[in-house]
């Protein structure tokens, strides 16, 4: 017999709104605690000195979890000018200084060029992996760490405010971003250094600011029916994804990981993808009543079930 799991079976998502000074794997084993559940993740590390969204995965909800790491994602955020830091933020040593400063034309005529696809070497305080280990604790052991240059898109960049010794800045982007690259880079560009000061991630996906809910408005229900009334379903990591309801001997297929047919009734639901997509096209599937069932791919007239929801 295997051991039993601690805690309670519990799915969804908690949208949190991380304060100031706790660690996303913090945060994460406090709302595991809070509601007593067996399994949790995240999507998407916020630092310490963050705040903001950080979506916390429960369940069967973890398997959600990448979908909604490939959202967009907007970040508020304030660039102080003339020092660089080792952790491109308040938090590491001061690496150099710069008596320059950018006036709030400079900054907007550069802008464009911090916009669309863009090459970033990420910090060296940062959780890429190198041989096996972050780089943030290959860093702190005074270890030099050398990272690869990597693709981003950032889709739009904003001037919020600015003034003599800093800015503030909104962008809108991808999977893998770093805002602290960013705000390096832009001092450069600038003729003078720079870092991040505060962030604040104000969109994950479908998800936004007023979705959140702050950890003192949870922490007075800890083990209790009233903090799932913050519980988020498990399908909303999936709203980019094509949605479609199966049942009876279908839905018993697909729990068992078994692929079903596309058959004329189920294609007719699939309409509004073209059919030059549906070739390798993820679907999520669920019963009528809504209750989830896997995530399935499309391929060569079947759907086949890849991530199987199972609430037993």
């Amino acid at each position: 017999m295997g051991r039993r799991k601690k805690g309670d079976p519990v799915h969804g998502w908690v949208v949190l709104d991380k304060p100031l000074g706790m660690g996303s794997t913090q945060a994460v084993a406090k709302i595991r605690y809070l509601l007593n559940a067996q399994k949790a993740g995240h999507a998407g590390t916020l630092d310490p000195m963050a705040t903001g969204i950080l979506a916390i995965a429960l369940g069967e909800a973890t398997k959600t979890v990448p979908y909604a790491m490939d959202s967009d994602k907007i970040y508020r955020f304030t660039a102080q000018w003339g020092e660089g830091r080792d952790s491109d933020d308040a938090e590491g040593k001061v690496t150099g200084t710069s008596a320059a400063r950018p006036t709030r034309e400079q900054i907007e005529a550069v802008l464009p060029r911090f916009t669309g696809t863009l090459t970033q070497v990420p910090p060296a305080y940062s959780a890429i992996k190198v041989n096996g280990e972050r780089a943030y604790d290959l860093a702190r052991e005074g270890e030099e760490v050398v990272l690869e240059p990597r693709a981003v898109e950032v889709t739009q960049a904003r001037l919020l405010a600015s003034n003599a010794d800093s800015a503030e800045f909104e962008i809108l982007c991808g999977k893998g971003t770093y805002v602290r690259s960013w705000v390096r880079d832009i001092a450069l560009a600038l003729g003078t250094l720079g870092h991040v000061t505060a962030l604040r991630r104000t969109r994950l996906g479908g998800w936004e600011e007023k979705d959140a809910v702050a950890l003192d408005t949870l922490t007075p229900f800890m083990h209790s029916p009233a903090a799932f009334a913050y519980l988020k379903p498990l399908s909303t990591a999936l709203d980019g994804i094509p949605a479609l309801a199966v049942s009876g001997p279908d839905t018993v297929r697909l729990r068992s990981g078994n692929p079903i047919l596309i058959r004329a009734n189920l294609f007719a639901r699939l309409k509004d993808i073209p059919g030059d997509e549906l070739q390798g096209q993820v679907v999520y599937l669920h019963e009528d009543d809504g209750s989830p069932v896997a995530l399935a791919e499309i391929a060569e007239g079947e759907l086949r079930p890849f991530r199987v929801f199972n609430f037993a």
